[in-house]
């Protein structure tokens, strides 16, 4: 049994004339230039980063972060025709994941500093171990073991 439905084509559906594809093929290949430039200086700026001392810096950081976010925003309004909304519409999408990213963004920079290495610790990580270190110096030792001889004292009193 064969399938038949009676829709006409899809290139009758939409009314497009050759003008219009060439200046849809026009975008995609813009589109894809940008993303292709975009992508390759991230990689030559990635690979000179050791040999320059760039790598693990601040700038280099927000360089690939902003480089990033503009790849997708590029994504969002090209592919996902964001472009063509209504500036409300763009607001509600755009909004909250702008305050998302921003977010994302400095929990990386600001927290995202642990690395493994001894002596490499966040700021939360820094004011516990400087606590441990306070309770094992003996300051506070010294306080609990000057109770414990007026205990021992008292017993033998």
């Amino acid at each position: 049994m064969e399938f038949h439905d009676d829709y006409p084509s899809y290139e009758t559906m939409a009314n497009h004339s050759e003008e219009d594809g060439k200046k849809a093929r026009k975008v995609l290949w813009k589109v894809f230039w940008v993303m292709l430039f975009i992508t390759i200086f991230e990689l030559i700026v990635g690979s000179m980063a050791p040999g320059r001392g760039w790598s693990g810096t601040m700038g280099l950081k927000v360089l690939f972060i902003g480089l990033t976010v503009v790849k997708a925003g590029a994504i969002v309004l090209w592919f996902m025709h964001l472009g063509h909304e209504v500036k409300f519409l763009k607001y509600v999408i755009l909004i909250p994941y702008m305050v998302f990213i921003l977010y994302t963004v400095f929990i990386v920079l600001v927290e995202g500093v642990y690395s493994g290495k001894p002596g490499n610790f966040t700021r939360v990580d820094k004011i516990f171990i400087d606590q441990q270190k306070e309770l094992s110096s003996g300051h506070h030792g010294a306080a609990a073991a000057h109770g414990a001889e007026a205990e021992h004292g008292a017993e033998h009193h």
